[in-house]
């Protein structure tokens, strides 16, 4: 199954931000992190539902 890729500049940027900080400490709350980046990169509640579900795909398939 191919992973869907965001089209925005800032929701690339929140995800690239997401996933260093996971990696820096694994046991932070994804909602946390996720809010952080919606008022960092200036995004919408859809790029943040977007978010949710595509850290929590990937922690599924990880």
């Amino acid at each position: 199954m191919a992973t869907l890729m965001p089209e925005g500049e800032d929701l690339k940027q929140a995800i690239t931000w997401i996933s260093a900080a996971i990696e820096d400490n694994p046991d932070q709350s994804l909602p946390a992190l996720v809010e952080k980046a919606v008022f960092q990169f200036d995004l919408s509640p859809v790029d943040a539902e977007f978010l949710m579900g595509f850290f929590a795909n990937r922690n599924r398939t990880a």
